[in-house]
């Protein structure tokens, strides 16, 4: 899930029950990044501040309505009936006015998550095969194979390479993947996403010079790009001429 809040206590307190309670949370304290985050994660749930500092959050929720249909919970200092009916009528699901419970929110986006939540299958889908088979991920039992082999990864490097390959071919910025790694930036944030990619690649790559399975874009991020050996088998010689 996403949230978008620009007080930096409020934010890290949110994020701290979310996480306890199992989710995994994405965070941000401008709308702009919100509406970026809320096109390109596609997160299960977006807690949104009205209040934020670049773009209004009715703005945010307006533009996010425009391109999805995630639940949206809002969070508003605003205490009057018309502005809590605006905001419903832009499109969010809930809202809790602040100050708040912490467990309260917890609470309201495990309800509206069960509202939203799409019926199981009787079966999972079991692991998801990639590049005609050489990169071979089970996220429901968190193991990578690759080229037949498996591959031990910590938990940073799981989680970037799933989140990478929850889209392959589309390139992922350093920003979305330590919020998807971490849950929240921080200062020198693409200095660490580089270093885990480095080894990530290391582990997973023929030759982590030459990478043909997580490709760096210049400027803008990394993508999951997996595929078999070009060159392929050897060729059979024919038969013998008599």
């Amino acid at each position: 899930m996403l949230v978008v809040e620009d007080e930096p206590k409020i934010r890290d307190l949110l994020r701290s029950y979310l996480e306890h309670d199992g989710l995994t949370v994405l965070s941000t304290g401008l709308g702009a990044e919100g509406i970026t985050l809320a096109r390109h994660a596609q997160p299960d749930l977006l807690l949104l501040d009205l209040r934020l500092p670049d773009v209004p959050g009715e703005e945010v929720a307006r533009e996010v309505r425009s391109f999805s249909r995630l639940p949206i919970l809002v969070l508003t200092a605003k205490t009057s009936s018309e502005e809590r009916i605006r905001g419903l009528e832009l499109g969010a699901d809930d809202y809790v006015t602040k100050p708040f419970s912490p467990r309260e929110v917890v609470l309201r986006v495990r309800a509206i998550l069960r509202r939203t939540a799409p019926a199981q299958a009787d079966n999972d889908d079991g692991p998801a095969s990639y590049g005609d088979g050489e990169v071979v991920l089970d996220e429901a039992h968190r193991y990578a194979v690759v080229r037949g082999q498996p591959v031990e990864l910590t938990t940073t490097e799981w989680k970037l390479l799933a989140a990478l390959a929850s889209a392959p071919r589309r390139v992922f910025s350093r920003y979305e993947l330590i919020n998807r790694a971490r849950g929240y930036e921080f200062d020198g944030y693409e200095r660490t996403v580089d270093s885990h990619v480095r080894d990530l690649r290391a582990k997973i790559e023929l030759d982590r010079h030459h990478p043909r399975i997580l490709e760096t874009v210049v400027g803008a991020g990394y993508r999951f790009m997996p595929r078999r050996d070009p060159a392929g088998p050897p060729e059979t010689a024919g038969p013998t001429p008599t």
